[in-house]
């Protein structure tokens, strides 16, 4: 039988019932190839009171983990919800045709995350990457901003997710250079870092202050406001600069 286990968004929101199943199975991988851990894989496998092995991309595309489901129980631990991203539910389709047992046990992810910024949930439209650029080999993706100009246009709010291995400072300056290249008006601009863990912070500003904040670590995300609700706009004030709430 295969679990998909969703892992919540800190090192200890695994559910009991999670815990549970992972030490009756003979394997336990740990998918890691679309988000960096706000925490030490060290940290599960001292709860769990097991060994946790990597998954990459092309194990996971694979889809060996369901053969190897067919004989033993067998737990893909993913950060967040375990639903979010299409290679996952490829495994719910292949265990459903293959006759493979399965189970999902959902957590939070960062959709549940960043309803603290006070941003009405119901308020977002399309939500998008921003992928890691590679000048080298002249490797610019930045379709993202489409997404964004879309949901601008029927007044949403944009979540922007980070690609693994992207810093800051490397996101930021691919934002910058995306938007001086669409010309895309922008005044406002939300950060968020590690939410739901001891380490979130929460950041609304100019995006010309963003270069001042040298200490954001992974996973973090951005997100541009749409039109915002009064109750919105007051909340937002409770995480600008001045308030140095962190």
């Amino acid at each position: 039988m295969l679990y998909l286990i969703g892992l919540g968004l800190n090192a200890d929101s695994l559910t009991k019932e999670a815990m549970e199943l992972c030490k009756r199975c003979k394997k336990i991988y740990l998918e890691n190839y679309t988000i960096d851990l706000p925490y030490a894989v060290q940290h599960l496998e001292e709860i769990l009171g097991k060994k946790i092995n990597g998954a990459n991309r092309e194990f996971v595309e694979s889809l060996s983990i369901v053969d190897e489901a067919r004989k033993l129980d067998i737990a893909l631990l993913v950060y967040g919800n375990p639903l979010m991203a299409t290679t996952h539910i490829t495994i719910v389709d292949e265990c459903i045709k293959s006759n493979v047992k399965y189970r999902v046990l959902h957590n939070a992810s960062v959709l549940d995350g960043v309803s603290e910024t006070g941003l009405q949930i119901y308020k977002f439209g399309k939500i998008t990457s921003m992928p890691r650029w590679d000048a080298r080999k002249n490797f610019t993706p930045d379709s993202f901003i489409e997404v964004v100009k879309e949901n601008q246009s029927i007044d949403a709010h944009s979540l922007i997710l980070v690609d693994i291995g992207l810093s800051f400072e490397s996101a930021l300056d691919e934002l910058e250079k995306t938007i001086a290249k669409h010309k895309i008006p922008l005044t406002k601009i939300i950060v968020c870092q590690q939410l739901g863990t001891r380490g979130q912070k929460i950041i609304f500003c100019h995006p010309s202050q963003l270069t001042e904040f040298k200490n954001i670590h992974p996973p973090f995300c951005f997100i541009i406001p749409g039109k915002l609700h009064f109750i919105e706009k007051e909340f937002l004030e409770n995480f600008k600069p001045e308030q140095n709430l962190y």
